[in-house]
């Protein structure tokens, strides 16, 4: 037994190295200016590296992680074409009823793995700035995980720090990773139907996506603007004066809407009878989606309505209650 158990200790502390070396090869390579092909190679290295975590994980719990049948009161083992024995890939150990991972974070997870199958059937350009938030998330999640289930030694934080940049963001850059302007419509389209399924909680959890708000910042003394970041007390009045002109910032961004959406909110006011081909008429008509009229947006493949074509859905109705079973 004795023999056993330090055989599961070192194939553990095997599957932990090869983790946490998978993971630091993801982040140098996502900062490597030097390289192009960063997202791709990040999503691919992480993944090894949390399935790994993962197998190292449950091998220290005894749960089996290999794929088998069971016939009778033997097992009989999963192989692949060359004999080796097939052990769960990232998503079945993320599903696994004894995985120790948060609700928030396997959604990061599952969002790289649907990603990664994307990917791998297309060739992506420019998809770094667009996913670097979803990035750091991954990478602090998995910091935080290898250091609770095993041990604080083996965080990779103390190898790593921030990368320099040469530019700044501005308004309409913020604006074009918004909408998704130059992503191949595969991609943008399962980023929009990822986040779309999520619930608002999730979505805006740092575990799932770790977004930063960055302002440029002038000093007064020596020794104050020796470091690129700086925490500030969420009480203070430095960061309620943030909040106040990030809220102002945010609301910039106008509510958009599929059409299943508007045809719900019209039903939802009575107008039980208006459906989606009604709608489809009513636009096609009024030529909504020229431009100028500024009654939507197209994201990607994707056509989304604004407050601005709601209020003219909801006139119409009233305009017209009686085709469309609302009782006067």
């Amino acid at each position: 037994m004795a023999k056993r158990n330090r055989k599961i200790g070192s194939v553990k502390m095997e599957l932990l190295t090869k983790s946490r070396e998978s993971m630091l090869a993801a982040v140098q390579i996502f900062n490597n200016p030097n390289i192009q092909f960063k997202s791709e190679s990040f999503i691919v290295l992480s993944n090894i590296a949390w399935t790994y975590l993962l197998h190292a994980y449950y091998r220290s719990k005894n749960v089996e992680y290999r794929y088998y049948e069971q016939q009778g009161h033997r097992k009989r083992y999963h192989k692949t074409k060359k004999g080796a024995d097939k052990h769960w890939e990232l998503e079945r150990c993320l599903d696994d009823r004894s995985c120790p991972i948060d609700k928030v974070a396997k959604s990061n997870l599952k969002f790289l793995i649907g990603l990664r199958h994307e990917v791998e059937h297309q060739m992506t350009t420019r998809i770094d700035d667009y996913l670097s938030a979803r990035f750091q998330a991954c990478c602090l999640n998995y910091n935080e995980y290898i250091k609770t289930l095993f041990d604080d030694g083996l965080g990779i934080d103390k190898h790593l720090s921030f990368s320099l940049q040469f530019s700044s963001i501005k308004e309409e850059h913020a604006n074009q990773l918004r909408e998704f302007t130059d992503l191949p419509g595969n991609i943008s389209s399962f980023i929009n139907d990822f986040d779309s399924d999520l619930p608002q909680n999730e979505y805006n959890d740092l575990r799932y996506s770790y977004r930063v708000l960055y302002v440029p910042k002038s000093v007064n003394h020596k020794g104050q603007a020796d470091k690129v970041i700086e925490f500030i007390p969420a009480n203070s009045p430095e960061a309620e004066k943030l909040n106040r002109e990030y809220v102002l910032i945010k609301e910039k961004e106008k509510q958009k809407y599929l059409p299943g959406e508007i045809v719900k909110i019209i039903n939802s006011m009575g107008y039980v009878d208006f459906k989606v081909h009604h709608h489809t008429i009513l636009w096609q008509d009024k030529k909504a989606k020229d431009k100028g009229k500024n009654f939507g947006v197209q994201v990607a493949k994707t056509w989304y309505w604004y407050d601005t074509w709601l209020k003219v859905v909801q006139k119409h109705c009233a305009e017209n209650a009686n085709k469309y079973g609302k009782n006067t």
